[in-house]
């Protein structure tokens, strides 16, 4: 099975695709079955289905299937903490930015 890059989808249900068809590449990448993760996971066989169809699962059912397969750190890569600058610390006086602003462009 082929990997496409996230960043090569163009709409939000192939990007559901893909990241389905990325929980069914670990899940048989360890060779357990569908309903062994949907155990670990507490959920029905057929959401774990789903998922791995990139049928728009909970994120919820994301994190437990992933927590079942012990691949909960891939939510790190997914989406990592945001980094701030040093200058924006600076500006900020350290204090971490609780709203955003319109810009003065627009």
């Amino acid at each position: 099975m082929l990997m496409h890059s996230i960043i090569d989808t163009t709409t939000d249900s192939e990007i559901a695709r893909e990241l389905g068809a990325r929980l069914r590449a670990y899940r048989l990448q360890q060779n357990v079955a569908v309903a062994e993760v949907a155990a670990r996971a507490g959920v029905h066989r057929n959401t774990v289905l789903k998922a791995e169809a990139g049928a728009n699962p909970r994120i919820e059912t994301v994190i437990a299937i992933l927590r079942a397969l012990g691949r909960v750190d891939a939510l790190d890569a997914f989406l990592p903490p945001p980094q701030v600058s040093p200058l924006a610390l600076v500006k900020t006086a350290g204090k971490p930015r609780q709203r955003a602003r319109r810009s003065a462009r627009g």
